[in-house]
């Protein structure tokens, strides 16, 4: 995005009641001149707070804030400013106001902030050329958007296409369960064999009538 529009202007009036908020403008942009935005603030703020509708004000102190990095600061002074500001004022309001919202990843509110800067002047080159800037960002985003939910679908549908597992089978077929209990009927029929064997030699014999 290109960099914010920075315009400092004096609020021309003769009205006594407007001196104090001029002296606060007029010191504020002294200040600012000099890069010291940490002290043009309060002297803006000044100005704001004696008339809260000065539209000069409000946008001076949003280029204030802007450049101190307080970006939803600087956001809110420039809609202050659009609010009570004329037509060609306003344009540069709303220009500032979508640099501002790019700052903080508000690409869409920048979008529309730009579009309405672009509405009130449409043969301004800077917005003309961060709006499109904008608008193809949106582009790519939906995009990655879209690739990131379709192969999150085919990731699910995969799953539940994947075969289940199947119970392992026993490791011993029939056949060998046949041999293995047939081997235990030998075992225990020669165990029964060698039992009586033994039993039939511990018999005691009658001793013989001599």
């Amino acid at each position: 995005m290109r960099n914010v529009f920075i315009i400092l202007l004096l609020l021309v009036t003769g009205a006594a009641q407007a001196q104090q908020e001029n002296t606060a403008i007029r010191q504020g942009n002294k200040l600012y001149r000099k890069r010291e935005y940490d002290k043009a603030l309060p002297e803006y703020k000044k100005a704001v707070e004696q008339n809260p509708k000065n539209a000069i004000a409000n946008y001076n102190l949003g280029n204030a804030e802007f450049r101190s990095e307080n970006f939803a600061g600087a956001e809110q002074s420039f809609d202050a400013a659009a609010d009570n500001a004329d037509e060609v004022f306003k344009q540069k309001a709303f220009y500032n106001k979508g640099v501002a919202l790019s700052k903080q990843k508000k690409l869409q509110e920048s979008i529309d902030a730009w579009k309405n800067a672009l509405k009130l002047n449409p043969n301004d080159a800077d917005t003309r050329f961060n709006l499109q800037k904008a608008l193809e960002e949106l582009r790519k985003q939906n995009e990655q958007k879209e690739n990131k939910q379709q192969q999150q679908q085919k990731q699910q549908q995969q799953q539940k296409e994947k075969p289940k597992p199947q119970p392992q089978q026993s490791k011993l077929d029939k056949k060998k369960i046949e041999q293995y209990l047939k081997s235990l009927q030998q075992k225990e029929q020669e165990v029964q064999r060698k039992m009586q064997q033994n039993r039939a030699r511990s018999v005691t014999q009658p001793e013989k009538d001599w």
